[in-house]
């Protein structure tokens, strides 16, 4: 694959390394000429995100790839514990990774910070209250912080991806069920899953110089799923 832009020279830290876009990003952006700091740690608490930021140095770019297996439970029978699980794991990160990497952004007047959400907060889906609320406010939050962050000169936007080729929401085994390539070409106008490298590169290039003008942004990558 061809990238039109560079991030030589630029350190990127991306989280949960190991899982969702974690694999496809770390590739990319390396191949893109970026120094990568992989974070695989589970960012459970403010004082875990302190020391992953900590030892990760001086940062150009922050992704904040969050991964936690989607529940599917009716919205009657949702608990408290699943509610609680859900956000400790996609949405409370969040501000301590923000508040630990902004402060230096802000006095350098420069960085960049992508936030890898989901299109379930777009459109609705059953049985999947609890993960969209999570995955919106997730998306809520970046287009606050966007905006406050923009007279800064320091760049906060989101993907808000579906029907893209990543080992947790669409591993091998569900890729090649029948059913649900008869359901991508239902669903999905592009009649494809968007690949991992076409996603990491679109997160790339917001890492990017060339993508100074977009703040508190939420770019939907889903193969026009969001649009139907």
């Amino acid at each position: 694959m061809n990238f039109p832009t560079s991030l030589a020279g630029q350190r990127v830290l991306i989280t949960h390394a190991q899982a969702f876009m974690g694999p496809a990003l770390c590739e990319v952006f390396a191949k893109q000429g970026a120094e990568v700091v992989a974070s695989t740690e589970a960012l459970a608490s403010d004082d875990e995100v302190q020391q992953v930021v900590a030892r990760a140095g001086a940062l150009d770019a922050l992704v904040a790839n969050l991964a936690y297996e989607a529940p599917s439970t009716p919205v009657t029978a949702v608990d408290q514990a699943e509610w609680d699980a859900v956000f400790a794991a996609l949405v409370h990160p969040l501000p301590w990774l923000f508040k630990a990497v902004l402060p230096a952004m802000q006095a350098r007047r420069r960085g960049k910070i992508v936030v890898m959400g989901s299109a379930a907060a777009l459109r609705g889906m059953k049985r999947a209250s609890t993960y969209s609320a999570a995955r919106g406010a997730q998306l809520a939050y970046v287009q606050a912080v966007g905006v406050e962050m923009a007279p800064h000169q320091v760049q906060v936007n989101a993907i808000a991806q579906n029907f893209v080729d990543n080992p947790t929401y669409f591993p091998p085994e569900v890729q090649s069920n029948p059913r649900f390539q008869e359901r991508v070409q239902r669903e999905v106008p592009l009649g494809r899953l968007v690949s991992a490298e076409e996603d990491a590169a679109f997160a790339a290039y917001l890492c990017s110089d060339a993508a100074h003008c977009f703040v508190g942004q939420v770019f939907p990558v889903c193969g026009g799923w969001v649009g139907r």
